[in-house]
């Protein structure tokens, strides 16, 4: 039996990751990772992050195809995948902002109650405060650490202007680093699904990597 070439083997890896939904071949995909960016803010267990890098992936795929033209359906784009994620993760980020600047005295007394929290206001007040925004893109990466952040960011009352480029480029690096991570990781081990595996592996590790860091970042004596 004829072994596949591999134009055929790119066009049978699209279908094959398509499997895990028709939407990942679709333009709904789109639709799909925004929401999924968007409501992951409130419900971190959403897997965002991999909707991402399958999307990527399965892009990977196509292009190896596409060169033949052998792509039996359209795959996503992954510049339109990285401004959707990008604009999704923003927005969430602003809602959550907002919803904690008008929580009044009931969130404040919540946050005062967990040390943790606590610790997130002292440190971000204080990065903010110095222009050193930064820790706002490592708590994109880390788990939860975007809800934590954009919580912490309202219920201080940062002003906008201190807190909205941050998070524009949190958001930004995060979706490009995802995309990245499935694209590249699909053109260099085949666009398979050990290349997703392999993608998402790095990307868990770059969070957990955020996480370490933060940890070290110093707390400010003071919130202005």
């Amino acid at each position: 039996m004829a072994r596949p070439t591999g134009e055929y083997r790119g066009v049978v890896v699209v279908e094959g990751l398509g499997s895990i939904g028709s939407l990942v071949s679709s333009p709904w995909i789109y639709a799909l990772v925004a929401v999924s960016v968007l409501l992951d803010i409130f419900l971190p267990v959403l897997p965002s992050g991999v909707l991402v890098i399958t999307a990527a992936t399965a892009a990977a795929a196509g292009s190896g195809a596409a060169a033949a033209g052998r792509v039996p359906q359209d795959v996503p784009d992954i510049v339109v995948l990285t401004l959707c994620a990008a604009t999704a993760s923003v927005v969430g980020d602003l809602a959550v902002y907002r919803l904690a600047w008008r929580g009044g005295a009931r969130l404040d007394r919540a946050i005062a109650r967990s040390r943790r929290l606590t610790s997130a206001q002292e440190r971000l007040g204080g990065a903010l405060a110095r222009g050193g925004g930064a820790l706002v893109v490592l708590a994109r990466f880390a788990p939860a650490g975007r809800s934590v952040v954009s919580l912490v960011a309202g219920a201080a009352h940062r002003r906008v202007r201190e807190f909205l480029p941050w998070s524009a480029l949190a958001g930004l690096a995060w979706a490009a680093y995802s995309v990245a991570l499935g694209y590249f990781g699909g053109q260099w081990l085949g666009a398979t699904w050990l290349a997703a595996g392999v993608s998402l592996v790095a990307l868990f590790g770059a969070g957990a990597g955020a996480a370490y860091l933060m940890r070290r970042q110093p707390r400010a004596t003071k919130v202005s």
